[in-house]
């Protein structure tokens, strides 16, 4: 049994819930109970597949690796590069063993993180990386400095066969997770409110692998029903280790309530041993998640320790020359597709090439964004008389079938093409490749204290809103997304959204 995450705002709720419930009174270190006599216990359902997703990561993990290594060796062979103080045998094993020693230590292969999130692409990319630093520091020590290149070589080649190979073997994962199947049973224990939330939560991203089963409330009701969103109300907060040995579930959820005291939550710990089930604590002063989070502890107590956003310094610095080298990259590669959807443009519809809107970026400075024009060139005065049959999310303006939108516009849109010019925003500074939605100024004019931290960024060709739905998402969804982007932003989160990117457009989705 493992505790997740445990929240130090449990212990100002203990004098408060003192009085009503006696036992939480005493003012000595609580003692251990004695074990209790062997019970039946159920064992969780869905432990089966856990452990062969995860030797299949190893496995291919493994198999990247030395693959890479092999190919490596084989293409210094061929150019007859050699090292004289090192067999190349040696230097191929030497190699492989730092590469998954990394990825060992790194935790890269814990089932906690494995298809799902960003996270287990940052440990992924942090293990490559320490592994390329290990060995060209190993080189340099051994008094091998043509051996570096070795490693800054390997190291890289082994990144671009990895990640792929990693989203591949998600692919078939979350499809099932979609089917009902590969999902971790959950029992959820806390008030109505936040059980209720997280109901709606993990039945909006099944992908994520949980699914509420049961919930335990503190009277072992949902008010004057029986189920909570359609899942069954088991049984009182005082029953949760119990219900587990009935149901064999895989995670037990504690979310926020008066009832949950440090030791109470340590004694649903000490229950839960030898139950194979694992215990996960929803901090209830805070909405933050990613790197920004850490969890220590000071003289015993549990901390959740928050560090401060990064909107400056070096990492925005690598984050900003990435936007430009990538995207004058991306302008050469694609010259060809653009100048083919030029002529396309002037071909279908007389009018300009490109659109320009004026939108809103960092720290509010107005910007004008760019785009492939896809409507007709009066469409601005054609929208004044659809605007009643706005089917938009919030303020902005959108129609299945906007009859202004010309034959070359929707196959644009279908596919993303028509936001391709924006590379030069990006080139220009006024936009990044990854970040919050560009707002229009009237969107940016009714934004509250809390929306206008978007603005503390440079809005992104591309972000979490992309990738999560697009127009298929509510207002409210799509801001609470580019927030969320804001507060967590890391380099291995913006590789993810521009891979996720990548799949959205060739599938044509959410557009």
């Amino acid at each position: 049994m493992t505790v997740h995450e445990a929240g130090g705002e449990h212990a100002g709720k203990a004098g408060r819930v003192a009085t009503a419930h006696p036992e939480v009174r005493t003012t000595s270190a609580p003692r251990r109970p004695p074990v209790p006599p062997t019970r039946s216990v159920t064992r969780p359902t869905v432990s089966g597949w856990e452990p062969a997703y995860r030797y299949g990561v190893i496995a291919a993990d493994v198999l990247c690796t030395v693959l890479v290594v092999v190919l490596a060796g084989a293409v210094l062979q061929a150019r007859h590069i050699s090292f004289e103080a090192l067999p190349l045998l040696a230097l191929e094993a030497v190699t492989a063993s730092v590469i998954l020693g990394s990825l060992r230590l790194n935790r890269a292969w814990d089932s906690r993180v494995l298809g799902q999130g960003a996270e287990e692409f940052r440990r992924l990319g942090r293990s490559l990386f320490g592994s390329v630093v290990a060995l060209g520091l190993g080189a340099l020590a051994a008094g091998l400095p043509d051996a570096r290149a070795w490693a800054f070589l390997v190291g890289p080649a082994v990144a671009l066969l990895a990640f792929p190979v990693r989203y591949a073997l998600r692919r078939p994962l979350h499809r099932a997770r979609s089917e009902g199947r590969c999902l971790f049973s959950v029992l959820a224990a806390g008030n109505l409110g936040t059980v209720s939330d997280l109901i709606r939560r993990t039945g909006r991203a099944p992908h994520l692998g949980w699914r509420v089963d049961a919930v335990c409330t503190v009277d072992g009701r949902a008010g004057t029903n029986a189920t909570l969103h359609g899942v069954p109300v088991v049984g009182r907060f005082d029953e949760v280790a119990e219900q587990v040995r009935r149901g064999g579930y895989r995670i037990v959820a504690v979310t926020p309530d008066a009832y949950w005291t440090p030791r109470r939550l340590q004694q649903l710990a000490w229950d839960l041993e030898g139950t194979g089930t694992e215990m996960v604590v929803a901090p209830a002063l805070m909405d933050f998640a990613g790197p920004r989070l850490h969890v220590t502890g000071v003289l015993g107590m549990p901390l959740l320790w928050v560090s401060e956003p990064s909107f400056t310094g070096f990492r925005r610095v690598v984050k900003a020359t990435v936007d430009k080298v990538g995207a004058a990259l991306l302008l050469i590669t694609l010259s060809p597709v653009l100048l083919a959807i030029t002529v396309a443009v002037v071909a279908d519809t007389r009018g300009s090439v490109l659109y320009r809107q004026r939108r809103i970026g960092k720290n509010g400075v107005p910007f004008t964004m760019l785009k492939f024009r896809t409507m007709v060139t009066n469409a601005d005065a054609l929208g004044l008389k659809l605007k009643q049959v706005n089917e938009g999310p919030g303020v902005l303006f959108k129609m299945r079938r906007d009859p202004r939108v010309t034959a070359v516009g929707r196959a644009l849109r279908r596919y993303s093409l028509d936001e391709l010019p924006q590379l030069f925003n990006v080139l220009g500074g006024a936009m990044s490749l990854v970040g919050p939605r560009p707002p229009l100024p009237e969107e940016s004019a009714g934004y509250n204290p809390v929306m206008h931290r978007l603005l503390a960024v440079k809005p992104g060709l591309t972000g979490m809103w992309h990738v999560s739905g697009r127009d298929d998402l509510s207002w409210e969804e799509a801001m609470q997304l580019d927030l969320r982007y804001v507060e967590d932003w890391s380099p291995a989160l913006d590789a993810f959204i521009l891979w996720k990117t990548l799949v959205a457009v060739m599938r044509g989705s959410g557009s």
